[in-house]
């Protein structure tokens, strides 16, 4: 099946019911989800990129992953963005019903526009799009633009939003335009996607250990070569700020 076939399919499916109607709920039933599932990898939604396919040059699409600390790593950088920015593509582990409100809150921080993704929404400067809560985040290029999808599927590193697979999508999709960052996180969750990503021709940063609330998901993309550029936290948005 092509991806285009498996996206639809996958965003048919009902999402699965929270198992209360306060966040908390929400909370509790994806930690459970986490704990019950397989370690599955991108593969079960996206085959891995050919580094034989050929992908004209674009527009940049910045895309982000983080974790633990990542809510407040994505506070210092997302503000101060300016509009004439990259368009941003972010997955950020969070359970559902929180995203957009995190979503909301950043966009009042930011001159940029922060909302939570929809499906088919255009990746676009001065926009940048989080993953919902419970939902995966991948991106297409359609011509010479990029859009994104909104996904159920399965848990990929035990995450659904799962960095690994949004990187994974950008590396497919965007190739050498491609530009990825991995930020604080406990886990390895990200590090093959952002490899991939490299292989690719993409640009990939990491941040450095001093500045992550969790020195997990960087350390793993970097110990996997997945990057050799290592940011402190307060440097990234003027790295960000360089590609176009």
């Amino acid at each position: 099946m092509t991806y285009s076939g498996l996206a639809a399919q996958l965003s048919a499916r009902a999402a699965p019911a929270a198992s209360t109607s306060h966040p908390s709920g929400s909370v509790q039933a994806s930690l459970l989800e986490r704990m019950d599932s397989a370690k599955l990898n991108a593969d079960a939604i996206m085959p891995a990129p050919n580094p034989s396919q050929r992908i004209p040059p674009t527009a940049r699409v910045i895309a982000i992953g983080s974790s633990t600390g990542g809510t407040q790593a994505l506070e210092v950088i997302l503000p101060k963005l300016k509009k004439t920015c990259a368009g941003i593509v972010i997955v950020q582990h969070m359970p559902e019903k929180y995203t957009t409100s995190f979503a909301n809150r950043l966009n009042s921080l930011c001159e940029i526009e922060v909302r939570e993704a929809r499906s088919h929404d255009r990746v676009e400067a001065g926009l940048a799009l989080i993953a919902p809560g419970g939902r995966h985040l991948v991106l297409r290029r359609n011509g010479m633009q990029y859009f994104v999808d909104v996904l159920q599927g399965p848990m990929i590193n035990r995450h659904r939003p799962s960095v690994d697979l949004l990187f994974r999508s950008v590396a497919c999709a965007a190739g050498r335009n491609g530009v990825g960052y991995i930020l604080t996180g406990m886990g390895d969750d990200g590090a093959k996607g952002l490899k991939e990503m490299l292989e690719m021709g993409a640009k990939t940063f990491a941040q450095n250990e001093s500045s992550c609330v969790v020195f997990g998901m960087p350390k793993e993309a970097i110990s996997q070569g997945a990057t050799r550029d290592i940011l402190p936290l307060d440097q990234i948005a003027a790295s960000i700020s360089q590609f176009r």
